[in-house]
């Protein structure tokens, strides 16, 4: 990345303390474009996507920045600066307008079309008709509907609880969840008034038995009453009793045979939803295959513990007095959800099953890193309890701005093209060169961060001058790009000179 086109990316540290507001009063002061909808675009990494559709002229250069003024936040959001930053840098170097079309994102889900990628995942977003309804309306590809059973539920409360960042936004989250609380009849219901209403939609029915008989006869009923797939959920953390939930994910022969016992019960496709709470997830995702599963469908929640009160001594969320372990989602577990996709993705074994993948997919660009790395579609949940189903907004357009630059066709040319760089061992890296970092003066603000990270943290290969600039020894540096990552101005970059080492 040359230093120009660095300087273009707008990043959401610039707009922190935006509250991503319902009916936005900066739209409705601005009366010239739509502030908020710009604003919620940087925030999701769709920065291109909101240039792209700025005003050819710019309407804020003697404007007295109503939007500020009317901000819930009012003098905390640089509106005005940031718009001016998309008309000044960002725009004149797009290469190409926003695409007319969605054509590239239309895709299929075990050969069944879908008009883009996104479904929500099976949870409380996916609960009722209304919710799944608004979705639709909303521009979502799909729903996998909360899992349906036959159990008597009863939801703990509270039940949920999270962890947050420096910022405090939301990072990871804890539920302790159960499943669907209508009766299978009422789902039933639900499925046929979606479908009739919205018959391009994809419906994913997750399910959860107690024996085989179950499994198949609530694949039977789903797919009479209007689903499209149904997804066995052999992974929920919060359903471990007598046998469910996760503990089947657990036992690749429990997946094979409940697997089985749901593809006797219908026509239409079958994924089995897998468990992270295991080291690898190969041994289940093949038995699902030799059950006649038709796709794979992961990763789940994986299994954890958030806070402990340093005064009654309970983890969160506490229901009087007493917690549980409960499941964990959201950004933080991305990485680990990579790196199972990946698994499934490398596995010749259950080459040709639809991988449809979630864990942590707020913004275009991570939904696009599980495409690369073998996702044929995306879920999502957690990013919608935050911030609602309008973020569909700007992960299909994203996506599709990405796909038109590249020059793919389809979400399918994207599929997979990152796996050959992923190996699990690392005595494959080449470790004879040394990628000095490169430092950008103008943008240092002298806080010394690097310095203290690379002297504690480090090898001691950058100091301040009395100028408070970063001095970098080169004789000391071993590339490792300890300081790229810790600077909050993001003034050091990789690509700086690089050499071999002498052995």
């Amino acid at each position: 990345m040359n230093n120009a086109l660095f300087k273009t990316v707008i990043s959401r540290s610039e707009m922190i303390s935006c509250a991503l507001c319902k009916d936005a009063p900066c739209t409705k002061a601005c009366g010239k474009m739509d502030p908020a909808g710009i604003l919620r675009s940087i925030w999701f990494e769709n920065e291109k996507g909101a240039a792209a559709r700025l005003p050819e002229s710019m309407p804020c250069t003697l404007c007295a920045a109503p939007c500020e003024k009317s901000c819930v936040r009012a003098g905390e959001v640089p509106v005005k600066k940031l718009m001016e930053r998309l008309y000044g840098e960002v725009k004149p170097v797009l290469d190409m307008d926003a695409p007319e079309h969605e054509d590239r994102l239309k895709t299929e889900l075990c050969g069944i079309p879908m008009e883009n990628p996104f479904l929500l995942s099976s949870s409380v977003v996916a609960s009722t008709y209304d919710m799944c309804d608004r979705a639709f309306e909303a521009g979502w590809g799909g729903v996998s509907f909360k899992t349906i059973c036959s159990f008597d539920i009863h939801e703990a409360s509270p039940r949920y609880a999270a962890l947050s960042g420096d910022n405090g936004n939301i990072i990871g989250f804890k539920n302790i969840e159960q499943l669907s609380d209508h009766s299978v009849a009422e789902n039933m219901e639900i499925f046929r008034r979606l479908k009739e209403k919205h018959p391009t939609k994809f419906i994913l029915a997750s399910i959860m038995g107690q024996n085989e008989e179950e499994w198949e006869e609530l694949a039977r009923l789903c797919g009479e009453n209007g689903a499209d797939a149904v997804e066995l959920n052999f992974s929920c953390p919060n359903m471990m009793e007598d046998g469910l939930g996760s503990d089947i994910g657990q036992v690749p022969e429990l997946v094979e045979r409940f697997t089985r016992a749901a593809k006797r019960g219908t026509k239409i496709p079958v994924l089995a939803k897998l468990t992270p709470n295991v080291a690898v997830m190969s041994p289940a995702a093949e038995a699902a295959k030799r059950g006649g599963a038709d796709g794979i469908a992961a990763i789940n929640t994986i299994k954890s513990l958030i806070g402990v009160n340093p005064h009654t001594y309970v983890t969160a969320p506490a229901v009087h007095g007493r917690s549980a372990v409960g499941g964990y989602s959201g950004k933080a577990v991305k990485p680990i959800a990579l790196r199972f996709i990946a698994e499934m993705g490398q596995n010749p074994a259950i080459k040709g099953l639809h991988i449809s993948a979630m864990g942590g997919i707020e913004s275009w660009m991570d939904a696009l890193e599980f495409i690369l790395l073998g996702a044929n579609s995306l879920q999502v949940t957690t990013a919608v309890m935050q911030y609602g189903y309008r973020i569909i907004d700007d992960l299909k357009a994203g996506l599709n701005y990405y796909l038109a630059e590249k020059g793919f066709k389809s979400v399918q040319d994207a599929v997979g093209l990152a796996l050959d760089s992923v190996s699990d061992s690392t005595d494959v890296i080449e470790r004879d060169t040394v990628i000095f970092p490169k430092f950008l003066r103008e943008m240092c603000i002298g806080c010394g961060r690097c310095e203290i990270s690379c002297a504690d943290g480090g090898h001691q290969a950058i100091r301040l001058n009395e100028e408070r600039q970063p001095l970098f020894d080169g004789k000391k540096c071993v590339g490792c790009h300890l300081c790229v990552l810790v600077c909050p101005q993001k003034a050091i970059i990789s690509g700086g000179k690089r050499f071999t080492k002498v052995h």
